[in-house]
């Protein structure tokens, strides 16, 4: 058996292999905030291909949270509905189901929306200028991450991930780029942690101990001044009292910034934040070959591998990359005839 396709447990989730599919927008809510035939067909799909872990696109905590109008949304009882039938589908084939909690700050797209942020800075022109964020509406965020990771327990996700990248209003925090705050939430690494510290705090009250949670991070920011691996290693070792289990690892998106994309190009942002936090990482960046997915789990680089627009492509390169690698997997029997 190779690397790949070996079980990874921690807490009380086992993922039968190494491959994640990362969250990625599809754009195809109601609206609302509602999931949509186009969701339940998209997410099974990969499940049926045999991917390990599925993580379902960034999904707002409040309406101004959204990405896009018609990204979905957990900021309503009602949302769980639509939600736990996705997951309860995936697992039929036995993927594992995780949510991506998010809130989209000053990159929410939605004109009739109010946007926030933690410093009242634009990121570019091309977007709204954002409301400087209260020490009570902080709180305010901090209660509807706690609610949403509720709302995840009962559709019956196996894991949660807290959004902390690519620009979005965790990061905006994280990042001296965007955080120009001079009250307890900004200025020093520990005081710009503090917001995702209090969120973290707040989504392990209802979200069990003995149940794995992954943060997501841009390790990256591609200016002088911002943020850099080494950086968010150091935080992230100031959060592991409320028992991060996983870092997935990305990079960029908080201010505009030009940078070169390559195969593998995030892989060593990984190995910098699994060496320094002794934590297990999601890794990636471009990877579409099994060689090379197999070559970051097999020299500990990254403990699982997220693959992004190959799954787009290819919903079924998890059964590709088992016969490369020699991997004997079992297939969904009505496809047995192929394998």
């Amino acid at each position: 058996m190779s690397h790949l396709f070996s079980p990874f447990v921690v807490k009380n989730l086992s993922i039968k292999n190494r491959i994640v599919m990362a969250p990625m927008c599809q754009y195809s809510g109601d609206g609302e905030g509602f999931a949509k035939d186009w969701h339940l067909t998209h997410y099974v799909s990969r499940a049926i291909g045999g991917v390990g872990l599925i993580i379902l696109e960034a999904t707002a905590v409040e309406a101004r949270g959204r990405i896009s109008a018609n990204d979905l949304g957990i900021w309503h009882d009602a949302h769980v509905d639509g939600l736990s039938r996705i997951v309860a589908e995936c697992k039929k084939y036995g993927a594992a189901v995780g949510i991506q909690l998010a809130h989209a700050g000053r990159k929410c797209g939605i004109s009739s929306e109010e946007i926030v942020a933690p410093s009242a800075i634009a990121f570019s022109n091309d977007y709204q200028m954002p409301e400087e964020l209260s020490v009570e509406e902080i709180q305010k965020i901090v209660a509807s991450f706690s609610d949403a990771a509720a709302r995840a327990l009962r559709a019956g996700f196996d894991i949660i991930e807290v959004h902390g990248a690519h620009g979005y209003l965790i990061n905006e925090f994280l990042s001296p780029l965007s955080n120009k705050r001079t009250d307890a939430y900004g200025g020093s690494l520990e005081n710009r942690v503090r917001f995702l510290k209090e969120i973290l705090e707040s989504i392990r009250r209802v979200w069990l101990k003995d149940r794995a949670l992954a943060l997501r991070v841009s390790a990256e920011d591609y200016i002088a001044d911002g943020n850099h691996p080494e950086d968010l290693a150091a935080m992230i070792n100031l959060l592991k009292e409320y028992e991060v289990d996983i870092i997935n690892v990305s990079s960029g998106a908080v201010v505009p910034a030009k940078f070169k994309t390559y195969p593998g190009y995030q892989i060593p942002f990984s190995e910098t934040i699994r060496d320094i936090t002794g934590l297990p990482t999601i890794a990636g960046g471009l990877v579409t070959s099994s060689y090379m997915a197999e070559e970051i789990v097999a020299n500990n680089r990254g403990d699982l591998v997220y693959m992004g627009r190959e799954l787009l492509r290819n919903p079924y390169w998890p059964l590709q990359a088992a016969k490369e690698l020699r991997s004997d997997i079992n297939w969904p029997v009505q496809y047995e005839r192929a394998k």
